[in-house]
């Protein structure tokens, strides 16, 4: 690997309130931190809300507070090497506010590896997680098969956030070794030969 750390993106798609979101997504943060591979950029769909209303295909948002809204998120996310994605499910599925936010970005996704961390009740959120590999890849993004699923989530993390089974923090580290050998590789490709040209 290159020593210059790779930029992740860690995205938090759940808005609801009272969401366990962030506990999950402060834990993934917490492995990934450790890493000197990694730098770590946090972008929480609750405090960086995107418009819902979408410009004729092909064209810039035309309001102005619309674009405020998107310059809070759309160079965070050209800026990253690599994605980690930290869903609910919802309805056998992921959640709105994540569509939403994938749906407005194109070639920031382009050619940079995506992980999953997924949470729910009995399916562990790995529904959701299936769904998303088929839109990524539709975005021209590499989505890892290394995930981590949590089970019963609410009586996955103790009250200082840290997990009580072994094994979450076991497939936290498979899902970032994995997420950082294809960041290196794809940041090196696409160095050497910008995707799309």
């Amino acid at each position: 690997m290159t020593t210059t750390p790779l930029r992740l993106a860690v995205i938090q798609g759940s808005t609801r309130d009272g969401r366990l979101g962030p506990v999950v997504a402060n834990w993934l943060l917490a492995h990934a931190s450790a890493r000197p591979d990694l730098t770590t950029d946090l972008i929480d769909l609750a405090e960086t809300p995107l418009p819902t209303t979408f410009p004729q295909l092909g064209q810039a948002p035309a309001d102005p507070a619309h674009r405020a809204l998107l310059a809070a998120v759309s160079p965070r996310l050209a800026a990253a090497d690599a994605f980690v994605v930290v869903t609910p499910e919802y309805n056998h599925s992921y959640p709105a506010s994540l569509k939403n936010a994938i749906d407005w970005h194109g070639t920031e996704w382009h050619a940079k590896p995506v992980g999953f961390v997924a949470y729910g009740g009995f399916s562990a959120g790995l529904r959701a997680v299936e769904h998303l590999r088929g839109v990524f890849a539709e975005l021209h993004a590499v989505t890892i098969r290394e995930a981590v699923g949590l089970q019963g989530v609410w009586g996955q993390f103790d009250a200082e956030g840290k997990a009580t089974d072994p094994a979450a923090d076991a497939a936290a580290k498979a899902m970032l070794d994995q997420l950082a050998w294809w960041a290196d590789a794809l940041r090196e490709a696409r160095t050497k030969n910008p995707y799309g040209s």
